[in-house]
């Protein structure tokens, strides 16, 4: 469950780009999730916490690097079905997690296998479990949260790709920014009571504009015209699969609801780009197969892709919007 006395994530210094993702994947789980990439000391837990409070639950579960597939997944009692005719199952901890926030601490450290499991879960929002012909399903539908710090170890591609969103903590706080945040940190762990009376209004604000956005949602079309603009980016970048285009879609329409929009623009479009192409933006497409104003070919001679392109963090032909900063809410200096 949630500390009631959890560091507000209106309270966050900077990281707009981060809280707009999970806002995001808040508005709409079925994302599949968010993976925090960055060093430690980065605030990376605090923000995912921070996001458990933003959802209908609120619960945080945090999954141990330890956890065995029955404890994530739940048991079934063989004897109890045989005796008494049905199956009588112990919730694991994605049932736990339903309606809130499941985190996983350097999730890149974590067996392949449980990786997988946990990504098909978060995108289908049920878990099934089955044992000697003996099934059981539930709805599991909660917000991953991955972090992980490159140094350590990567995903397998495979797995990176099947996280709905990517967000790259690569560039220090400035000095003003630091001062700040220790000057907040210092704050909240003098009197947590104190501290969070001072941001309940801009933490109201934001669960509010989240609730509201949830109800928007469904009234959103994913239309025709925005899938087809999203499946002329993802060839021109070169992606692998079609999950992008459906991450995209989905992360656009979510952003038009945080907008308070009736339908997606150019602008939900934009603000999302980065956090669904980061990490599957691999090489580029055949230079005669290429759209016009397409991202620059391979180049015959090396057959390596054009300067900057799929390297992390040097993307030139899908730079961060601003529009995505102006969207986001006035996270507030000082209440």
């Amino acid at each position: 469950m949630t500390n009631t006395l959890q560091f507000p994530l209106a309270a966050v210094v900077a990281a707009d780009e981060l809280k707009l993702a999970l806002c995001l994947a808040a508005i709409d789980p079925a994302i599949g999730g968010v993976l925090i990439e960055g060093p430690r000391g980065m605030a990376k837990s605090t923000l995912a916490r921070g996001v458990a409070e933003l959802l209908p639950g609120g619960h945080f579960v945090t999954l141990p690097l330890g956890a065995s597939e029955e404890r994530i997944v739940g048991t079934l009692d063989l004897d109890a079905a045989l005796g008494e005719g049905r199956a009588q199952f112990s919730p694991g901890l994605l049932a736990k997690a339903d309606d809130g926030v499941l985190y996983v601490d350097e999730v890149n450290l974590l067996p392949d296998h449980l990786v997988d499991l946990l990504l098909d879960v978060a995108a289908s929002g049920v878990n099934h479990i089955e044992r000697d012909g003996i099934s059981h399903n539930h709805k599991a539908r909660f917000v991953l949260i991955g972090t992980m710090n490159p140094e350590e170890g990567e995903l397998r591609p495979q797995l990176l790709d099947r996280f709905g969103l990517n967000v790259v903590l690569g560039s220090q706080p400035q000095p003003a920014e630091r001062a700040e945040i220790v000057r907040r940190r210092l704050a909240f762990d003098a009197d947590p009571l104190a501290f969070l009376q001072r941001w309940a209004e801009p933490q109201s604000v934001l669960q509010q504009r989240c609730i509201v956005a949830r109800e928007q949602l469904a009234l959103i079309a994913l239309d025709d015209a925005t899938l087809d603009e999203i499946a002329r980016r993802c060839f021109a970048a070169g992606v692998d699969g079609l999950r992008a285009d459906l991450v995209w879609l989905r992360a656009a329409r979510a952003h038009a609801a945080w907008r308070g929009a009736g339908q997606i623009a150019a602008e939900d479009i934009d603000a999302v780009e980065h956090f669904a192409l980061l990490h599957r933006r691999r090489h580029s497409p055949p230079p005669a197969a290429q759209p016009p104003q397409s991202p620059p070919a391979a180049s015959p001679q090396t057959g390596q892709a054009g300067a900057g392109e799929g390297q992390w963090g040097e993307l030139p032909a899908l730079p961060v919007p601003m529009g995505a900063q102006r969207e986001l809410p006035r996270w507030p200096k000082k209440p």
